[in-house]
């Protein structure tokens, strides 16, 4: 197994209509880099805000160009993303 990376991702104020309108190419990039283990949206108030992706990835600077090739980066949804080693202990 490869080491894991955590891409947290928050998006801007308001930007939800952003994050609708590029929603298909973002879950596409998810399903064909075949290096997602986890994914799904950050909640507040019921509605979408970030989103939190676990790659299986050889290193961070692959899980960084995952990152950056991101369909939600290309349009500006994000108000900031990190990407961090993370080590899975349960589950």
């Amino acid at each position: 197994m490869m080491p894991l990376f955590a891409v947290i991702c928050r998006d801007k104020p308001g930007a939800l209509h952003i994050r609708m309108a590029t929603r298909d190419a973002h879950l596409a990039h998810i399903r064909d880099s075949g290096i997602v283990t986890y994914a799904g949206p950050f909640l507040q108030d019921g509605q979408m805000c970030g989103s939190l992706v676990v790659l299986d990835t050889t290193d961070l600077a692959a899980a960084q160009a995952w990152a950056d090739a991101d369909p939600y980066k290309a349009a500006d949804l994000f108000v900031s993303v990190e990407v961090i080693e993370w080590k899975k202990v349960v589950g």
